[in-house]
């Protein structure tokens, strides 16, 4: 496929432009077995959080990143932390029957106790905190009757939001709904505080190291990994979809994947825009450095491994070129999110009943609100202290999972049609492409990132075959 004119060739999607600020770490890996209180796995926002949460009530913990902190969703986010959140409120409304709609009532309260409880550390810990209002805006009539949805959406959720004709966005705008007092911030330099305050209240960090087990003995967790296990009394999976088979996550999420861009421009803007039209456009500014203000955009977002991913990203580029002429680009990633078939994450125990593993998952590309959140719900849940009365919106193994049946049988319906048209074409080709270790399914070849990535839950792998992405733990064969 040819690339668009002006980004010929296409730059390929590669590190975020966080990744030109100082990291946290290194860390060394897990080299001798141990036991500690809790074992987090995954070194993301909400697995740091946990363990800071965790580390200040006194428990001793220690924190599994299978590559290096910042490697995951949270080192690829577009680093905006708001409860306006595209048409996220409608389509939830829409999705359920109307007893849900107090938990998402619930949702957008646990999204502003996160929110606030970020932004207080943020400011306690000198990182950067830039306040920004945000909109979710149409520039087609499609995507003006879906802002209007949100915008009521938003109200019946307890949002002071507003509408209107007039932005700042260079280009004709239908309408917007608009949101004050929200912000955003730099994701890596809120990963660098994070880790810091883990270490300094006693939380033990070890990168390069996988998951590959998670059992049950006796009173204790043992997490298993290549080199050494740990025994804890509790583990809490946060990573981006909970690896190995307990619970069955995988088949309660759909994997998304998103792509963003850095570029230089004569225009940025002083908000947040998120478009609420099919084509999905999310647009903020960022600095490159001390000086430079670059414009970010994002979008294109498709299930993960289907689809030509090097065409999503030319999309988004190509946009980009035309909406701001004369731009260059200077940074280019991608993402991965999961999406749940109810449009609320998971947040609490794998399996109904036992608290010694619990999970997180499902944050539906808003985790920055949501995750602090999260980890306040596991915090006082494994501490002992009294659950938010929010939480309930949270919970993995809600009354609201039976009422979105019907949802996730048509999202599993798509898996299992992806399923059996990967093998029947897999059959027919000259050159097999790999089976995905987690359950079999035949691989794609992503175009714009140099992976084989998963049609049905969305695992990752990197051209030597090394995982990248769960659900999936063992490298291709």
């Amino acid at each position: 496929m040819n690339a668009p004119e002006d980004f010929s060739p296409r730059p390929s999607a590669s590190a975020p432009v966080w990744f030109g600020r100082p990291r946290p770490g290194p860390f060394p890996p897990l080299a001798e077995s141990a036991s500690y209180d809790v074992a987090v796995v995954g070194g993301g926002l909400c697995g740091l959080l946990c363990a800071l949460l965790l580390a200040r009530g006194g428990r001793s913990v220690v924190v599994l990143e299978a590559r290096r902190i910042g490697d995951g969703t949270t080192g690829h986010t577009t680093g905006k932390v708001s409860l306006l959140q595209g048409t996220k409120m409608s389509r939830v409304l829409r999705r359920n029957p109307p007893s849900v709609a107090r938990a998402y009532v619930d949702y957008v309260e646990a999204g502003r106790e996160g929110q606030a409880w970020l932004r207080r550390f943020c400011v306690e810990h000198g990182v950067g905190v830039e306040p920004r209002h945000a909109t979710t805006y149409a520039t087609t009539r499609i995507g003006m009757l879906r802002a209007q949805g949100e915008l009521a959406a938003a109200r019946t959720s307890g949002l002071d939001v507003t509408w209107t004709r007039s932005t700042e966005l260079p280009f004709e705008v239908l309408g917007a709904v608009r949101l004050e007092d929200q912000f955003q911030l730099d994701a890596m330099e809120l990963l660098v505080a994070l880790v810091a305050e883990v270490v300094a209240e006693g939380g033990v960090i070890r990168e390069a190291t996988r998951v590959e087990a998670v059992d049950r003995a006796d009173d204790e967790v043992v997490v298993r990994t290549e080199g050494a296990e740990v025994r804890a009394t509790a583990v809490v999976m946060a990573t981006n979809q909970p690896a190995m088979m307990r619970g069955g996550f995988f088949a309660r999420l759909q994997p998304q994947r998103s792509y963003a861009a850095t570029l230089t421009s004569d225009w940025v803007p002083d908000g947040m825009h998120l478009s609420s039209d099919q084509q999905v456009r999310s647009l903020r500014s960022v600095r490159d450095g001390a000086d430079e203000e670059l414009l970010m955009v994002g979008g294109s977002g498709h299930v993960t491994g289907r689809g030509s991913a090097g065409e999503r990203l030319d999309r988004l580029l190509a946009w980009a070129r035309e909406t701001f002429p004369g731009s260059e680009v200077r940074h280019v990633w991608s993402a991965q999110d999961q999406s749940p078939i109810d449009g609320l994450p998971y947040v609490g125990p794998a399996v109904p009943g036992d608290h010694r593993i619990q999970v997180v998952t499902g944050m539906d590309k808003w985790g920055l609100s949501t995750a602090p959140a999260a980890a306040l719900l596991l915090a006082a849940d494994l501490l002992g202290g009294e659950p938010p009365s929010w939480g309930r919106a949270l919970r993995t193994w809600a009354p609201r999972e039976v009422l979105a049946a019907g949802r996730a049988a048509v999202v599993n319906a798509e898996v299992g049609w992806q399923m059996a048209c990967g093998h029947a074409g897999r059959l027919l080709a000259a050159d097999r492409p790999p089976l995905c270790t987690h359950l079999g399914a035949v691989l794609t070849w992503n175009d714009a990132e140099d992976s084989w990535d998963c049609p049905l839950h969305g695992s990752r792998f990197a051209a030597d075959g090394s995982v990248l992405e769960g659900p999936a733990v063992r490298p291709l064969r």
